[in-house]
């Protein structure tokens, strides 16, 4: 299975009975996902129409909270070659994120210097996952599990396809990441 990047090794599907990759849709329509920017405006989502995009769950008070610093850096690097960053705020791991959008909007920009697009604060996991963590989590490359922990990644190509997922502690410049990334935008 292309892309999972897993957890003990094992490739999405293997041994883990999950329901057959047919069932999970590996596409994402960005235009029919009704998205929420960090300041609490509807998203435009025809900015990621079309280009490579990282979606990563984020986090102010995590242990892996440096990973904004090479995501800002692989954001700068890249842009104008068709690829996005969509950092998305989750306080379902230990209450790591427990700011409200003025506070967390606040730290990244002063601690980080973030400027790529961060959405309003989501679950990512149990009954309440939003509809974006259904999509990335349901997709063969996410394999139907769990996010494990904040700064988790998905890749989706320019034609939306869901391609890769990479664990937490995978740094954002790895060179599984950066591959994944150059290979997407055609670098």
């Amino acid at each position: 299975m292309k892309g999972w990047v897993g957890y003990l090794g094992q490739k999405a599907g293997e041994t883990m009975g999950l329901t057959d990759k047919k069932d999970r849709g590996n596409v994402i329509n960005w235009d029919s996902l009704q998205l929420v920017g960090l300041d609490a405006d509807p998203f435009d989502t025809s900015q990621l129409n079309g280009k490579v995009v990282l979606v990563v769950n984020v986090a102010s008070k995590c242990g892996l909270t440096p990973q904004y610093k090479p995501l800002q850096a692989l954001y700068d690097a890249n842009q104008g070659k068709d690829f996005v960053i969509l950092g998305v705020p989750c306080n379902q791991f230990l209450g790591q994120e427990p700011g409200d959008s003025e506070q967390i909007a606040s730290f990244c920009s002063l601690n980080y210097g973030v400027s790529f697009p961060l959405l309003e604060k989501q679950d990512v996991n149990g009954g309440e996952r939003s509809v974006l963590y259904q999509t990335l989590v349901e997709s063969e490359a996410g394999g139907g599990m769990p996010i494990k922990w904040n700064f988790e990644k998905f890749l989706v190509s320019k034609d939306g396809v869901i391609s890769h997922r990479f664990a937490p502690k995978t740094a954002p410049d790895a060179d599984e990441v950066i591959s994944a990334i150059h290979a997407a935008t055609g670098q």
